[in-house]
């Protein structure tokens, strides 16, 4: 539904001001995401995703945005009577697209390996999470006397809004503290996919008992069978595929040679899966993270979140800022009280059956404790739920109101208290009986200046670019960087005047040879400017530690 400012309400389907109003709309996102954000970084060592969303509650349609300018009227201007979101169509969309960057770099950063290993960790947090949180959802709606039983409309409603997991929150955390591939970050992103696909099933499966209640009749237990066999074809169905033709595009990718055309024709891929994903009854997002996830294993991932990452910057504030956006405070009225216990089910039903869930599988306290906050903020995906429910009359403005109480408090307690428990130590409570890649073999030079360090590292580094290895600076202050081509991956590390090399078992004797060729050209270089006869002149070892 097309929103017009009252002021220009003729203009409502004029095209130059529908434009006019959506960049001036951005202009704004962009500035209070950016400035709000980094206020809470700098002043409140808090994430800036906690900034953006504050940024879109205090500009949104329910606040300052629906204050008229002179001549323009209201820039977010409220939304009419059911209308199906607050903000219009087109920043929504963008918001939309913002939301498929978002994962679709969060699957590029994600291990691989770790996510395959922790797969089945993930599946039984997902399915904790989901069964624990609709039972005390549903039951505590019937406790509190707004639901006549278990199988009310409006309690199976709520319980299932209680299930809903914002996965892009704990994605852009995970992101900004480099947790991603950590065995919490992996499992708290299957867990998430597994939650979704759930989610999807039992959304059906209410609406179908929400309109056999108003309409009379049976249920359609075949349609809602339908409804989970394609949700769970998709997800498994896409992931196969994309591991399966990973190499082939990753090789597409690479024929198209310009870099900044890989970036975009990757996304382009990115977009596709999400519409597919979105046809098959998912989330996009979840078409998206898939894509992201299957191309983390070629050589070129860094190169695409490099040549994405100015993308990402620019459109990610915005996705979280409509999603402040969306937040009715005044909704809540009249049902604080249930609003607050029904919030308070929420945190301790998420946080207890993800965590609980986590220690059974592995995990000790610590890494409980990340998992089941990981899993706890519900942000759009709750919205979306509630928002159905509403338009199916099975629950009241009031209810609609508690979703949004529950939605904001666990949107905006996630980040800080996420961030503040990834700092320690492993969330592992052994390593013992855990799938462990082999160990690693560090080969290390030791020259004899930092300067000498520094010449030979750049000069390995273009080595490898000529040879079409991939490089990306990983850490600049460490000089950190790791190394792809195809199979092949090493990370070279300068320590003061020392380089180290470090690569799996079976690379190393490739590396090796690599690394003894160029030190070969190098001696023969320096014979020609110099005296000197080798780099063991200048006190050069090598040594396989």
């Amino acid at each position: 539904m097309l929103l017009a400012t009252p002021a220009l309400a003729s203009e409502a389907h004029d095209v130059p001001h529908l434009m006019v109003q959506l960049v001036l709309q951005l202009a704004v996102i962009i500035f209070a995401a950016k400035f709000v954000g980094e206020l809470v970084e700098r002043r409140l060592h808090q994430p800036a995703v906690l900034g953006e969303l504050l940024a879109g509650t205090i500009i949104g349609p329910y606040a300052l945005g629906a204050i008229p300018f002179p001549a323009l009227g209201p820039l977010f201007p409220r939304p009419d009577a059911g209308a199906p979101l607050p903000v219009t169509q087109e920043l929504y969309a963008i918001a939309t697209v913002a939301s498929i960057v978002l994962l679709f770099l969060s699957g590029l950063e994600t291990d691989l390996a770790t996510f395959l290993r922790y797969s089945v960790a993930g599946t039984v947090v997902g399915i904790a999470g989901v069964v624990f949180s609709f039972a005390l959802g549903d039951l505590l709606t019937v406790a509190l006397g707004f639901a006549d039983g278990f199988m009310d409309p409006v309690a199976l409603f709520m319980g299932t809004v209680s299930t809903a997991t914002s996965v892009g929150i704990t994605a852009r955390i995970l992101s900004e503290k480099r947790k991603m591939d950590t065995p919490e970050g992996v499992t708290i992103m299957a867990g998430a996919v597994i939650d979704d696909v759930l989610g999807i099933i039992v959304l059906a499966l209410v609406v179908g008992i929400s309109r056999v209640g108003a309409q009379g009749g049976d249920l359609d237990w075949s349609a809602i069978g339908m409804i989970a066999l394609k949700a769970f074809g998709f997800w498994l169905g896409a992931m196969a595929v994309g591991l399966a033709l990973a190499r082939r595009v990753s090789a597409l990718l690479k024929w198209l040679r310009s870099r900044e055309t890989m970036g975009a024709v990757a996304f382009g891929f990115a977009l596709l899966l999400a519409g597919l994903a979105e046809k098959a009854g998912l989330a996009m997002i979840i078409g998206a993270y898939v894509m992201g996830l299957s191309l983390s294993r070629v050589d070129i991932a860094h190169e695409l979140r490099e040549r994405l990452s100015p993308l990402y910057s620019v459109l990610v504030p915005i996705f979280f800022c409509v999603m402040g956006m969306l937040v009715d405070p005044s909704a809540m009225r009249g049902v604080v009280l249930f609003g607050l216990a029904f919030t308070a089910v929420a945190i301790v039903s998420k946080v207890a059956a993800c965590g609980g869930a986590a220690l059974l599988v592995g995990f000790n306290l610590r890494g409980c404790a990340r998992i089941g906050a990981g899993m706890l903020p519900r942000g759009e995906v709750a919205l979306i739920v509630a928002g159905v429910g509403l338009a199916a009359g099975a629950v009241t403005q009031s209810m609609f109101g508690v979703a949004i109480m529950m939605t904001l408090v666990t949107t905006l307690a996630a980040p800080p208290l996420l961030v503040r428990l990834l700092a320690g130590g492993s969330g592992l409570r052994s390593r013992t009986g855990q799938p462990t890649e082999a160990e690693a073999e560090p080969l290390t030079l030791e020259l004899p200046t930092v300067e000498v360090a520094e010449f030979i590292l750049s000069r390995l580094l273009e080595s490898f670019v000529r040879e079409e290895f991939f490089v990306h600076r990983m850490d600049p202050g460490a000089r950190l960087f790791q190394v792809r081509k195809e199979d092949i991956s090493l990370t070279i590390r300068r320590e003061r005047n020392a380089l180290h090399l470090t690569s799996r078992p079976e690379d190393t004797e490739v590396v090796r040879v690599f690394v003894l060729e160029e030190i070969a050209t190098l001696r023969e270089l320096m014979s020609s400017l110099s005296s000197l006869s080798s780099l063991t002149d200048l006190g050069v070892s090598l040594r396989l530690d």
